[in-house]
């Protein structure tokens, strides 16, 4: 799944929008500098929106860079609204008004949330705002289809623990699973469960992972388990387990593209057909989640407990034992801010955004045009978007700035000319009435590969 946070995490960065002066970057060895305190998902130093979900501790300029975490909640997400998603240049961290936050197109169709992925974009990622620190989550989806198009469904932790679903897009009968510690790339992990038919049929998935081991479930039958006991490194002295608070994130991303190295291009089953019949037909590749549900661990004693606010961490291991559950805030009060500082900068109304023209301040760079985007509902009108900034940019092609006339018929996006290039709608920073309420693209499964997928895509 590694190989699948790359493409993700680049999407985060947003593909439209590309600083002039690249963010610093980071890693173990090379933290943050002081200006740019925190270090993101994607390996990349800035303030706001770089120090919320998925800012790396270890890596940013010191431990408490980055905002705590909000702790994990008993929740069923119905995936027929989204209401509660924001694009990460809207999110200031208040997880009571908003549940998911990413990049990408998501619409709405059947009661259902469809991730697409428009031709040459990075597809779409969606992540919870809370952080599940053991427990259970349980999804129902029905994959893409195609040769290099890749659905995911993991766990990711800001310290790069993972736990995950993938499925590529010409292997319909198979679920592919395996775990990450911090972030090691580890293939050998893998397991393979067979499942019938995953495009046309929707199946339950579930993942139950406690301190002790990892069960990965397919309709309520145990496919898989991975004991924390057979992970013991003796040369470093540590369970290499997945011990730390993790999102939900769910995506499609092409594992095909051109850009990707030649082995994750074979493990998605081959270069990305951008003309395929999904394009054609509904003018994106997509994935369909239904009803989600996270269940958090019960216990009264770390770790695992969600007694608090939030987690954060008090020890650069980043191990179980690290991890406080905590009283502390997690909303900064705009995009300047840090976690040493939530106050910098204008303030709006608690936990909503405020425009900032902070150099690297959201993944991708600045505040995006307004990312209302059109898709495929089914042909009722859910309401008027009047987005007018904020959102940001889709992942392949161009902004519009002008109203984008665009409906629905079926399951198609028809839309006038003027839109996004290469196939993909672009952003508006007009009124848009659509049958489905979008956001941005992004992909995104394990963290690594995504990066290095949509820093190719940049290139294109």
């Amino acid at each position: 799944m590694l190989r699948s946070i790359l493409p993700l995490g680049v999407a985060l960065l947003g593909a439209t929008s590309v600083l002039a002066v690249d963010p610093p970057s980071c890693s173990l060895d090379k933290k943050c500098p002081k200006e740019a305190p925190c270090c993101s998902q994607y390996n990349q130093c800035g303030v706001g929106a770089f120090c919320l979900g998925g800012c790396d501790p270890r890596m940013s300029f010191s431990l408490d860079s980055c905002m705590p975490a909000p702790v994990c909640k008993d929740k069923t997400y119905k995936m027929d609204s989204l209401d509660r998603y924001r694009d990460i240049s809207e999110y200031l961290g208040d997880s009571s008004k908003v549940d998911w936050v990413g990049q990408g197109e998501p619409l709405l169709y059947n009661g259902n949330t469809l991730l697409t992925m428009p031709p040459k974009s990075v597809g779409t990622v969606l992540a919870t705002t809370t952080y599940m620190w053991y427990g259970s989550v349980k999804a129902k989806i029905k994959t893409s289809r195609g040769a290099g198009v890749v659905t995911a469904f993991i766990l990711f932790s800001d310290v790069k623990d993972e736990i995950d679903y993938e499925w590529v897009g010409v292997d319909l009968n198979t679920a592919q699973t395996n775990y990450y510690f911090q972030g090691i790339t580890d293939y050998t992990q893998t397991g393979n469960l067979t499942v019938k038919d995953t495009y046309n049929t929707f199946h339950d998935y579930e993942i139950q992972w406690t301190p002790d081991e990892i069960k990965w479930l397919i309709d309520g039958k145990v496919g898989r388990v991975k004991k924390r006991a057979d992970t013991w490194n003796a040369t470093a002295n540590q369970w290499n387990f997945p011990q730390t608070p993790s999102r939900v994130q769910i995506s499609i991303w092409p594992g095909g593209l051109e850009t990707n190295a030649k082995g994750t291009v074979d493990w998605a089953g081959g270069p990305i057909d951008w003309k395929g019949e999904e394009i054609q037909k509904y003018g994106y590749y997509f994935a369909t989640f239904g009803e989600i549900k996270v269940e958090c661990w019960k216990t009264d004693k770390a770790p695992g407990t969600s007694k608090g606010i939030s987690y954060y961490y008090n020890d650069i291991s980043a191990l179980n034992n690290t991890v406080v559950d905590s009283n502390k805030g997690t909303i900064l009060k705009s995009f300047l801010g840090t976690g040493t500082d939530v106050n910098k900068g204008d303030t709006t109304q608690s936990g909503s955004a405020s425009s900032t023209s902070a150099v690297h301040a959201i993944p991708g760079g600045g505040v995006a045009p307004g990312g209302v985007v059109p898709g495929a509902g089914n042909n009722q009108n859910q309401g008027n978007n009047n987005n007018n900034g904020g959102s940001g940019g889709g992942s392949g092609g161009s902004g519009s700035t002008g109203n984008n006339n665009c409906g629905t018929s079926n399951f198609a996006q028809e839309c006038n000319p003027g839109g996004g290039g290469d196939g993909a709608q672009g952003s508006t920073n007009g009124n848009t009435n659509n049958s489905a309420r979008g956001a941005d693209r992004t992909l995104g499964s394990s963290a690594l590969a995504v990066i290095i997928g949509i820093a190719g895509l940049l290139l294109l």
